[in-house]
């Protein structure tokens, strides 16, 4: 298998991961606060990841060129945990995961803006799409004619802001770093941050649901693992398009787990915020040639 078939396949796999891990997520969000589950997520990830490496290698390879970046990108990412966290507390899976589709629009943007990286006219008409299906996801009462969608779905639409920023320094650190010492530092800021928080949320686990939060933890390890060792196989256009793979596997877990069935406004949206996703993440034809 050659390298980009390899971090599409990694791609994949990571989505798959993060839709059994945000599946638990949700559960555990009847029992504890957010920032509980967002320090076992973070915690157990940091340690599992140590002890795999330290076993496997004999050596932590921690030492980054870069720490002050790796420590923007966990930032970021327990950032994006804590908005998505919340919103599953008010929203369907499917919803969340649809309108958390519009994070790489915003990757686009970004890159355009801050690394001054070449956006032709397409990928920029895909955005504009991609934005429109965000707004069909939302549900505005002028467009739908009805209720308009629960406040919390604006959550998600920062959880997408900050993972596109995450998804920019995972592949400029890609450049700069082992991708083992990213994923080591992947957890560390946000289980520093969230462990902070504990003495205002602690409610005492029984055993089965340490199992879970343990579990919690592993799923984001290795569902991250897999995304740093797909980046750094594979340029992020070619593997932005596989994200919206992930709606398939969250709305099987909605309706199967929480009896949540996606109705057509989701699907509708996300089905455009898609469609301008791969507009997005098709090669220029001057890059083809």
């Amino acid at each position: 298998m050659n390298g980009r078939l390899a971090g599409v396949a990694l791609q994949l796999a990571a989505l798959a991961v993060f839709v059994c891990m945000d599946t638990m997520l949700k559960l555990l969000t009847a029992q504890f606060a957010v920032p509980q589950l967002m320090w076992a997520r973070f915690f157990f990830s940091l340690i599992a990841a140590a002890l795999f490496f330290r076993l496997v290698t004999g050596r932590l390879p921690w030492r980054s060129k870069a720490p002050w970046l790796q420590a923007a990108r966990s930032l970021l990412l327990a950032g994006s945990n804590l908005m998505f966290s919340s919103a599953l507390v008010h929203l369907p899976l499917t919803d969340c995961t649809a309108i958390g589709f519009a994070s790489p629009l915003f990757t686009v943007a970004l890159a355009a803006v801050w690394l001054k990286e070449r956006v032709g006219p397409r990928r920029w008409i895909g955005v504009a799409i991609g934005f429109l299906g965000v707004l069909v996801a939302l549900r505005p009462p002028f467009l739908t004619g009805g209720a308009p969608m629960h406040w919390a779905a604006v959550l998600p639409l920062g959880t997408a802001a900050m993972f596109a920023v995450y998804s920019i320094l995972t592949r400029k650190l890609a450049t700069i770093d082992d991708p083992r010492t990213t994923i080591l530092h992947t957890g560390f800021a946000g289980a520093v941050v969230a462990s902070l928080a504990q003495p205002f949320v602690w409610i005492p686990p029984t055993a089965p649901e340490w199992a879970m939060l343990v579990g919690l933890g592993l799923l984001g390890g290795v569902g991250h693992g897999l995304l740093v060792l797909a980046f750094a196989r594979a340029p992020a256009s070619l593997l932005a398009p596989m994200s919206y793979t992930q709606l398939i596997w969250a709305s099987i877990a909605g309706v199967v787990v929480f009896a949540d069935w996606p109705d057509l406004t989701s699907l509708a949206g996300a089905a455009v915020i898609a469609f301008g996703g791969v507009l997005v993440a098709l090669p220029d034809r001057r890059a083809r040639t």
